[in-house]
């Protein structure tokens, strides 16, 4: 009987990859730079944002594991036999495809590239404990370094081609946003918004993307009580004259995720929650002015917390007022290293990419009850920041059905 191999290289099609190949050298390059300077070997990348950002490949786990494998001269992602030759297709470097016929071929694989008793970098911040037991079972190394800090901070710095497929992705949450807009009918339900653009993003990635692969895409479209949290999950309630909404569009494009988020009222808003989003709106319009080279997270965080003490509302604050966008989604890949919050003194520099989204939440049965939220994205420029959010916010606009 032929023996069952307990791996193989399926190699079919051409490469399609996000971003031009010397992108990934580029990162891939910086990556090898911070492996110089902890003294790794290779580094086991296992978590989906690292080995997207390194590799162009997203994938799908289903309950199985999946690696990027770097040393000094190969990136090598590690993927299972049932999607067959796309992770190769999707793949800066080379692929090696680990069977089921065995157990744990996944870390001979590994090791098939790294090779016995190196010092291995990995991400503490993802490699469970049973899979780190069985790094140090089948690599035996010498040292592991977690590599996790130093790959969220290249991360957070973007090149030209990220900030113009971000733009990109701002341009379809907008197209996502009027979709909604013109959905919104008193009787329509969450759902039936929701849908509305979310097809409108995907229709608009597919013609700006023709070679991408589609996935991911989706709305947060919530009304009356359900807007108290910012990620509430749609349901099938159906609009009311007066009601409080959040539009809350994420386009995903190769793994990138942008968004759009606006407060809005069905028909009419009374003057206590008119008072409210108002209040809310310049305070989104006091952070962007803000968000400039040299300031950091922390410094951001105090002077909105000021603004809404001296209205009375900064109890109703529930999160941060904004984060660093990049390669991540609902499920992966938070950098969090950029965030405004008290306890983030990152300095904000040229090149990051981050929102401002103040929100407040007035509990059920006070005046203004509900959730407002407004959110752009801001690229930090050499003087200050773009904003590439271009859907408007505020009463004039948003009163709408």
């Amino acid at each position: 009987m032929t023996e069952r191999p307990q791996q193989y290289r399926f190699h079919q099609g051409n490469k399609v990859l996000p971003f031009a190949a010397s992108e990934y050298d580029q990162r891939l390059g910086g990556l090898r730079a911070i492996m110089d300077a902890e003294g790794v070997d290779a580094v086991v990348l296992t978590s989906m944002h690292n080995i997207a950002y390194y590799s162009g490949f997203l994938y799908c786990s289903f309950g199985r594991p999946y690696a990027l494998v770097v040393t000094a001269t190969e990136d090598v992602t590690i993927s299972a036999g049932i999607d067959a030759a796309q992770p190769w297709r999707r793949s800066h470097g080379d692929n090696i495809t680990y069977t089921d016929w065995q157990r744990d071929n996944y870390w001979r694989a590994i090791l098939s590239v790294t090779g016995p008793g190196k010092t291995i970098g990995y991400e503490a911040d993802h490699l469970t404990l049973l899979q780190s037991d069985k790094l140090k079972a089948f690599l035996t190394p010498a040292k592991t370094v977690d590599i996790a800090p130093a790959t969220m901070k290249q991360r957070m710095h973007k090149s030209a081609a990220e900030i113009a497929l971000i733009k990109h992705g701002a341009n379809v949450a907008d197209v996502g946003g009027y979709a909604i807009r013109d959905a919104v009918k008193v009787g329509a339900r969450e759902i039936d918004v929701a849908m509305a653009g979310r097809d409108a993003m995907e229709m608009e990635i597919a013609k700006r993307f023709p070679d991408a692969e589609y996935r991911d895409t989706w709305v947060w479209f919530q009304s009356g009580i359900n807007t108290d949290g910012a990620h509430n999950p749609v349901t099938s309630r159906e609009c009311q004259v007066g009601d409080i909404l959040s539009l809350n569009t994420f386009p995903m494009i190769s793994g990138y995720y942008t968004a759009l988020e606006r407060t809005m009222f069905v028909r009419e808003v009374d003057a206590a929650s008119l008072k409210i989003w108002e209040a809310n709106v310049a305070a989104h319009e006091y952070g962007m002015s803000l968000l400039k080279p040299g300031v950091s997270c922390a410094e951001v965080t105090a002077k909105i917390n000021d603004f809404f003490k001296e209205r009375q509302l900064l109890q109703y604050r529930t999160f941060g007022y904004g984060h660093s966008f990049g390669v991540l989604s609902h499920y992966y890949g938070r950098e969090a290293g950029l965030e405004l919050r008290e306890d983030i003194d990152t300095v904000l520099e040229p090149g990051m990419v981050i929102s401002m989204e103040p929100m407040l939440t007035i509990p059920e049965g006070q005046p203004g009850a509900g959730g407002y939220r407004e959110h752009d994205i801001l690229v930090i420029t050499e003087d200050g920041n773009e904003d590439i959010t271009k859907y408007p916010y505020g009463p004039d606009f948003n009163v709408v059905g």
